[in-house]
């Protein structure tokens, strides 16, 4: 398949924004650690304490202040990496399915706070959607992650269509139908797909019937996935 130069020069610049928040988030963790490091030499102890042979060079109290000063820095640093490692994982999935970085950031954090992996979130959305918030199907399936009214009344009572196309409402909502149906399938992540994209009442109807109830909506979902579904 061949690429445009404007192609080439979109993934080229995402690659160069991902290092020079790499490069930004180090250099602010540096200046944290710096910042929290003791200004000067640790004073000698106290005059009780000065003069007693074999002394510490510094009191109890500094050492208690050194230990929580490093521990907040290392807290900042943690904080930072958390930051450095969403950003990238972000842009990694903007690059991937080519939607802007705040729609690729809204399903990145909704789908781990709903407990579903990113990556399964990702791959629902396009299927459902190809990322269109506006998306409305025949059947009336609403927003990025196609959720029924009906669903997103047992969710939410009484949220109105309007309601229903908010982007992070719309997520939230969808994944956690999502992750509440592989919770009742034990894991079985493609029933989950198969229950949502069909609903409840025709998949344990035909089940009941010893029919296969899969229609290739969970096969598009999962094609080369090998995850799970959830997180903890």
């Amino acid at each position: 398949m061949l690429h445009s130069k404007s192609s080439y020069a979109y993934r080229g610049e995402r690659l160069r924004r991902i290092e020079r928040i790499r490069k930004s988030l180090i250099v602010v963790g540096l200046l944290v650690v710096v910042a929290l490091l003791p200004r000067e030499r640790p004073r000698v102890a106290e005059a009780s304490s000065a003069g007693t042979p074999g002394a510490f060079p510094f009191g109890i109290a500094d050492a208690k202040r050194m230990n929580a000063e490093l521990d907040v820095a290392q807290s900042q640093l943690l904080l930072l990496q958390a930051k450095l490692d969403r950003a990238n994982e972000v842009m990694r999935f903007s690059t991937q399915y080519k939607v802007g970085a705040d729609i690729a950031g809204s399903i990145y954090d909704v789908a781990l706070a709903e407990g579903i992996e990113p990556d399964l979130g990702f791959r629902l959305v396009r299927v459902e959607s190809e990322f269109n918030e506006h998306a409305t199907s025949p059947a009336g399936a609403l927003g990025l992650a196609q959720v029924m009214p009906a669903t997103a009344r047992d969710f939410i009572p009484g949220i109105t269509h309007d309601q229903l196309y908010d982007r992070t409402t719309n997520l939230q909502i969808g994944f956690r139908y999502l992750r509440g149906l592989i919770d009742q399938y034990k894991g079985n992540v493609n029933l989950a797909l198969t229950v949502y994209n069909r609903g409840p009442v025709v998949v344990e109807s035909m089940r009941a019937q010893g029919l296969d109830p899969r229609n290739g909506y969970e096969a598009a979902v999962t094609k080369g996935y090998h995850g799970t579904g959830v997180v903890n």
